[in-house]
């Protein structure tokens, strides 16, 4: 664990969230199997967490298990499964011991019912902290999330507590998954790539984006705080002008 503490920047995010790309080709380029990357992963997980913390973040959320993940080979998915397990019965403790809340957003039901008990646990043990919340979206997709908003909505029509026209964003969004969250103002995604791959589709829709060409297992300390004081130098505007928003920071 790193343990110096750097300048925190002036202006911090709430709510940060990342794309934690790379595990693969990070192991592929070390002649290594897949899952190593994953593992490796591991390291670069506590050292954000150990940043964010310190820089009084509020919410990390981790994209570690997409709905379309699936679809990879059945050995690095049983891998996957098995890695995601262990952590949670090895974690859960350490995380409550630094008042860190744990949260698993997505679909779980087609995980093993083992693994379900073990998140169900994980939360439990974590659910009186109240530093920092870490949220894990497995088996999530922002279109999932954007579909069971909807239904829920719809099933508050059909039994007459809604008309149509109560419905408004604002009230979908309270539906979602993070809905007692704040929105993400800051999106991190490592590995060279570009996109935002089916995550939080909705909540991101005015996030500031950060790329990084780093693969995940070598996004440590410096490179989160790298993003951070990026995430600082920024004019976030939310439609208006820069001149807006500067006479609004004047008042």
């Amino acid at each position: 664990m790193e343990k110096t503490k750097q300048t925190v920047p002036s202006v911090v995010p709430r709510h940060v969230a990342i794309i934690m790309d790379g595990n693969n080709r990070w192991a592929k380029k070390r002649f290594m199997p897949g899952v190593a990357g994953h593992k490796a992963g591991v390291d670069a997980v506590r050292a954000v967490i150990e940043v964010c913390a310190e820089a009084k973040v509020e919410v990390l959320t981790l994209f570690a298990f997409s709905s379309e993940n699936w679809q990879r080979p059945a050995e690095e998915v049983s891998a996957l499964m098995d890695l995601f397990f262990k952590a949670l019965r090895r974690e859960a403790k350490r995380l409550n011991d630094n008042n860190i809340s744990l949260r698993i957003i997505g679909d779980r039901s087609r995980f093993h019912p083992e693994l379900q008990t073990a998140m169900r646990e994980a939360e439990a043990i974590t659910a009186g902290a109240n530093r920092f919340v870490l949220q894990i979206a497995a088996n999530y997709g922002g279109q999932w999330d954007i579909a069971q908003a909807a239904q829920r909505l719809a099933r508050e029509v059909q039994a007459g507590h809604l008309r149509p026209d109560d419905i408004t964003p604002e009230l979908l969004q309270t539906c979602l998954v993070t809905g007692d969250l704040p929105l993400p103002d800051l999106c991190i995604r490592t590995g060279g790539e570009h996109r935002i791959s089916n995550f939080l589709l909705w909540q991101l829709a005015y996030t500031e984006l950060y790329f990084s060409d780093l693969f995940w297992p070598d996004f440590k300390h410096d490179a989160m705080r790298k993003a951070l004081a990026d995430f600082a130098s920024r004019q976030r505007r939310f439609g208006k002008t820069s001149e807006q928003i500067e006479a609004g920071a004047r008042v």
